[in-house]
Protein backbone atom coordinates (compact mmCIF):
# COMPACT_ATOMS: atom_id res chain seq x y z
CA UNK A 1 0.00 0.00 0.00
CA UNK A 2 1.37 3.38 -1.00
CA UNK A 3 2.51 5.60 1.85
CA UNK A 4 1.02 9.10 1.60
CA UNK A 5 1.71 12.28 3.55
CA UNK A 6 -1.61 11.90 5.38
CA UNK A 7 -0.76 8.35 6.43
CA UNK A 8 2.73 9.38 7.51
CA UNK A 9 1.29 12.32 9.47
CA UNK A 10 -0.90 9.87 11.39
CA UNK A 11 2.05 7.56 12.12
CA UNK A 12 4.07 10.48 13.47
CA UNK A 13 1.17 11.74 15.58
CA UNK A 14 0.89 8.30 17.18
CA UNK A 15 4.61 8.22 17.93
CA UNK A 16 4.95 11.79 19.20
CA UNK A 17 2.09 12.10 21.66
CA UNK A 18 2.82 14.47 24.54
CA UNK A 19 0.42 16.66 26.51
CA UNK A 20 2.94 19.52 26.38
CA UNK A 21 3.41 19.40 22.60
CA UNK A 22 1.14 20.28 19.73
CA UNK A 23 1.40 19.07 16.14
CA UNK A 24 0.32 20.75 12.92
CA UNK A 25 0.20 19.59 9.32
CA UNK A 26 0.81 22.02 6.44
CA UNK A 27 -0.82 20.47 3.41
CA UNK A 28 0.57 23.07 0.98
CA UNK A 29 4.19 22.67 2.09
CA UNK A 30 3.82 18.97 2.89
CA UNK A 31 5.37 19.45 6.32
CA UNK A 32 4.61 18.24 9.84
CA UNK A 33 5.56 20.37 12.87
CA UNK A 34 5.92 19.45 16.54
CA UNK A 35 6.35 22.26 19.04
CA UNK A 36 6.10 23.09 22.74
CA UNK A 37 2.69 24.59 23.54
CA UNK A 38 4.13 27.14 25.98
CA UNK A 39 7.05 28.50 23.95
CA UNK A 40 6.16 27.70 20.36
CA UNK A 41 9.66 26.31 19.83
CA UNK A 42 9.73 23.17 17.78
CA UNK A 43 10.91 21.23 14.77
CA UNK A 44 9.45 21.03 11.25
CA UNK A 45 9.67 17.79 9.28
CA UNK A 46 9.42 17.51 5.49
CA UNK A 47 7.13 14.54 4.97
CA UNK A 48 8.31 13.40 1.48
CA UNK A 49 11.83 13.00 2.91
CA UNK A 50 10.50 10.89 5.78
CA UNK A 51 8.43 8.76 3.40
CA UNK A 52 11.48 8.12 1.24
CA UNK A 53 13.50 6.92 4.24
CA UNK A 54 10.56 4.85 5.49
CA UNK A 55 10.25 3.10 2.14
CA UNK A 56 13.96 2.31 2.20
CA UNK A 57 14.34 1.29 5.85
CA UNK A 58 10.88 0.75 7.28
CA UNK A 59 10.02 1.41 10.92
CA UNK A 60 13.72 1.69 11.83
CA UNK A 61 13.80 5.04 10.01
CA UNK A 62 10.88 6.26 12.10
CA UNK A 63 12.51 4.99 15.31
CA UNK A 64 15.56 7.10 14.45
CA UNK A 65 13.43 10.15 13.60
CA UNK A 66 11.43 9.81 16.81
CA UNK A 67 14.62 9.76 18.91
CA UNK A 68 15.96 12.81 17.05
CA UNK A 69 12.74 14.82 17.48
CA UNK A 70 12.39 13.99 21.18
CA UNK A 71 16.00 14.93 21.87
CA UNK A 72 15.75 18.17 19.86
CA UNK A 73 12.57 19.22 21.69
CA UNK A 74 14.11 18.39 25.06
CA UNK A 75 17.14 20.55 24.31
CA UNK A 76 14.95 23.44 23.14
CA UNK A 77 13.06 23.47 26.43
CA UNK A 78 16.12 23.79 28.64
CA UNK A 79 18.29 26.77 29.52
CA UNK A 80 21.93 25.92 28.85
CA UNK A 81 24.98 27.67 30.25
CA UNK A 82 28.41 28.15 28.72
CA UNK A 83 30.33 28.89 31.90
CA UNK A 84 31.55 25.63 33.39
CA UNK A 85 30.91 23.84 30.10
CA UNK A 86 33.92 25.20 28.23
CA UNK A 87 35.21 21.77 27.21
CA UNK A 88 31.87 21.04 25.50
CA UNK A 89 31.98 23.96 23.06
CA UNK A 90 32.92 23.06 19.48
CA UNK A 91 32.88 24.68 16.04
CA UNK A 92 30.58 23.21 13.39
CA UNK A 93 30.94 23.77 9.65
CA UNK A 94 27.88 24.78 7.66
CA UNK A 95 27.26 26.01 4.13
CA UNK A 96 27.22 29.74 3.44
CA UNK A 97 23.47 29.47 2.83
CA UNK A 98 22.76 28.06 6.31
CA UNK A 99 20.34 30.26 8.31
CA UNK A 100 21.84 32.91 10.59
CA UNK A 101 18.76 32.97 12.81
CA UNK A 102 16.64 30.31 14.51
CA UNK A 103 12.97 29.88 13.65
CA UNK A 104 12.26 31.95 16.78
CA UNK A 105 14.39 34.85 15.49
CA UNK A 106 17.42 34.33 17.73
CA UNK A 107 20.63 35.38 15.97
CA UNK A 108 23.20 32.60 15.74
CA UNK A 109 26.86 33.46 16.16
CA UNK A 110 29.23 32.52 13.35
CA UNK A 111 32.33 33.60 11.46
CA UNK A 112 33.00 33.38 7.75
CA UNK A 113 35.29 30.51 6.81
CA UNK A 114 35.47 30.40 3.00
CA UNK A 115 33.21 31.76 0.28
CA UNK A 116 31.33 28.46 0.52
CA UNK A 117 31.32 27.83 4.28
CA UNK A 118 30.77 29.36 7.69
CA UNK A 119 31.78 28.31 11.19
CA UNK A 120 29.00 28.20 13.77
CA UNK A 121 29.49 27.24 17.40
CA UNK A 122 27.75 24.54 19.38
CA UNK A 123 27.34 23.45 22.98
CA UNK A 124 27.62 19.67 23.04
CA UNK A 125 24.84 18.05 25.07
CA UNK A 126 25.75 14.40 24.64
CA UNK A 127 23.23 12.98 22.20
CA UNK A 128 22.83 16.35 20.47
CA UNK A 129 24.11 19.90 20.53
CA UNK A 130 22.68 23.39 20.58
CA UNK A 131 23.94 26.10 18.26
CA UNK A 132 25.02 29.12 20.30
CA UNK A 133 23.16 32.39 19.75
CA UNK A 134 23.82 36.00 20.69
CA UNK A 135 21.38 35.83 23.59
CA UNK A 136 23.43 33.08 25.24
CA UNK A 137 26.61 35.13 24.91
CA UNK A 138 25.04 38.29 26.32
CA UNK A 139 23.42 36.41 29.20
CA UNK A 140 26.80 35.12 30.38
CA UNK A 141 29.02 38.02 29.33
CA UNK A 142 30.97 36.03 26.76
CA UNK A 143 32.44 37.46 23.56
CA UNK A 144 32.71 35.93 20.10
CA UNK A 145 36.49 35.99 20.55
CA UNK A 146 36.27 33.86 23.66
CA UNK A 147 33.97 31.36 21.93
CA UNK A 148 36.29 31.00 18.94
CA UNK A 149 39.32 30.54 21.19
CA UNK A 150 37.65 27.89 23.37
CA UNK A 151 36.13 26.04 20.42
CA UNK A 152 39.41 26.17 18.50
CA UNK A 153 41.25 24.58 21.42
CA UNK A 154 38.60 21.86 21.76
CA UNK A 155 38.57 20.91 18.08
CA UNK A 156 42.34 20.40 18.22
CA UNK A 157 41.79 17.91 21.05
CA UNK A 158 39.48 15.70 18.96
CA UNK A 159 41.03 12.46 17.68
CA UNK A 160 41.76 12.12 13.98
CA UNK A 161 41.58 8.59 12.58
CA UNK A 162 41.99 8.23 8.83
CA UNK A 163 41.61 5.42 6.34
CA UNK A 164 43.85 5.59 3.29
CA UNK A 165 42.92 4.68 -0.26
CA UNK A 166 45.22 5.08 -3.27
CA UNK A 167 43.64 5.56 -6.69
CA UNK A 168 45.50 6.22 -9.95
CA UNK A 169 48.60 7.49 -8.18
CA UNK A 170 46.74 9.74 -5.74
CA UNK A 171 46.32 9.15 -1.99
CA UNK A 172 42.98 9.82 -0.28
CA UNK A 173 42.46 9.90 3.48
CA UNK A 174 38.95 9.57 4.94
CA UNK A 175 37.95 10.58 8.45
CA UNK A 176 34.42 9.83 9.71
CA UNK A 177 33.82 9.16 13.40
CA UNK A 178 30.19 10.32 13.40
CA UNK A 179 30.66 12.59 16.42
CA UNK A 180 29.07 15.59 14.67
CA UNK A 181 32.40 17.37 14.24
CA UNK A 182 34.13 15.41 11.46
CA UNK A 183 34.07 18.32 9.01
CA UNK A 184 35.25 20.59 11.84
CA UNK A 185 38.66 18.89 11.68
CA UNK A 186 39.37 21.24 8.75
CA UNK A 187 39.91 23.90 11.45
CA UNK A 188 42.73 21.93 13.05
CA UNK A 189 45.77 23.63 11.50
CA UNK A 190 48.15 21.19 13.19
CA UNK A 191 46.64 18.29 11.22
CA UNK A 192 46.61 20.31 8.00
CA UNK A 193 50.24 21.34 8.35
CA UNK A 194 51.33 17.77 9.14
CA UNK A 195 49.51 16.45 6.07
CA UNK A 196 50.89 19.25 3.91
CA UNK A 197 54.44 18.41 5.00
CA UNK A 198 53.93 14.74 4.11
CA UNK A 199 52.22 15.30 0.76
CA UNK A 200 54.08 14.33 -2.40
CA UNK A 201 51.79 16.57 -4.45
CA UNK A 202 49.13 19.13 -3.54
CA UNK A 203 46.97 18.89 -0.42
CA UNK A 204 43.27 19.16 -1.25
CA UNK A 205 40.43 18.88 1.27
CA UNK A 206 36.74 18.14 0.90
CA UNK A 207 33.98 18.57 3.51
CA UNK A 208 30.88 17.44 1.58
CA UNK A 209 28.81 16.97 4.73
CA UNK A 210 29.08 17.32 8.48
CA UNK A 211 30.10 13.72 9.15
CA UNK A 212 33.06 13.27 6.83
CA UNK A 213 36.27 14.99 5.79
CA UNK A 214 38.45 13.86 2.90
CA UNK A 215 42.12 14.79 2.56
CA UNK A 216 43.77 14.17 -0.80
CA UNK A 217 47.42 14.06 -1.78
CA UNK A 218 46.84 15.01 -5.42
CA UNK A 219 49.79 13.93 -7.54
CA UNK A 220 48.34 14.14 -11.05
CA UNK A 221 45.40 15.88 -12.79
CA UNK A 222 43.16 12.83 -12.48
CA UNK A 223 43.34 13.20 -8.71
CA UNK A 224 41.22 16.36 -8.86
CA UNK A 225 38.57 14.60 -10.94
CA UNK A 226 38.44 11.67 -8.53
CA UNK A 227 38.12 13.99 -5.53
CA UNK A 228 35.34 15.93 -7.26
CA UNK A 229 33.40 12.73 -7.90
CA UNK A 230 33.86 11.61 -4.29
CA UNK A 231 32.78 14.99 -2.95
CA UNK A 232 29.63 15.05 -5.07
CA UNK A 233 28.68 11.52 -3.99
CA UNK A 234 29.14 12.25 -0.28
CA UNK A 235 27.40 15.63 -0.62
CA UNK A 236 24.29 13.95 -2.06
CA UNK A 237 24.22 11.36 0.72
CA UNK A 238 24.85 13.58 3.76
CA UNK A 239 22.16 14.42 6.29
CA UNK A 240 23.78 17.83 6.85
CA UNK A 241 25.37 18.75 3.48
CA UNK A 242 28.07 21.42 3.50
CA UNK A 243 29.60 21.87 0.04
CA UNK A 244 30.36 19.74 -3.01
CA UNK A 245 33.40 21.91 -3.76
CA UNK A 246 36.87 20.94 -2.59
CA UNK A 247 39.64 23.21 -1.38
CA UNK A 248 43.35 23.49 -2.05
CA UNK A 249 45.41 24.10 1.11
CA UNK A 250 48.38 26.37 0.47
CA UNK A 251 50.17 28.85 2.76
CA UNK A 252 47.61 28.15 5.52
CA UNK A 253 44.79 29.27 3.22
CA UNK A 254 41.88 27.35 1.68
CA UNK A 255 41.06 28.12 -1.93
CA UNK A 256 38.05 26.53 -3.68
CA UNK A 257 38.89 24.21 -6.54
CA UNK A 258 36.46 24.59 -9.42
CA UNK A 259 36.55 21.24 -11.17
CA UNK A 260 34.33 20.04 -13.93
CA UNK A 261 34.72 16.29 -13.57
CA UNK A 262 33.39 15.54 -17.02
CA UNK A 263 35.43 12.43 -17.56
CA UNK A 264 36.15 9.57 -15.24
CA UNK A 265 39.68 8.15 -14.98
CA UNK A 266 40.51 5.68 -17.71
CA UNK A 267 39.53 2.19 -16.62
CA UNK A 268 42.46 0.61 -18.39
CA UNK A 269 45.04 2.45 -16.30
CA UNK A 270 46.51 0.43 -13.51
CA UNK A 271 46.46 1.77 -9.95
CA UNK A 272 49.83 3.09 -9.05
Amino acid sequence: MKMTSIKMKKKLEDRLKNDQWKTTFNRDKDTFRIEWIDSGEGITITLPNVISKFQARGEAALDELEDHVQEALRVMNETHHLTGKEQHIFPVIRSASFPTETEQGKKLIYIDHTAETRVYYALDLGKSYQLIDEEMLEREGWTLGRITEVAGFNVRSLPVEMKKDSVYGNDFYFHSMGDGYDASRILNEVVLEELKAECKGELAISIPHQDVIIFADVQNPEGYDILAQMAMKFFAEGTVPVTSLSFLYEDKQLEPIFILAQKKPKKDRKEE
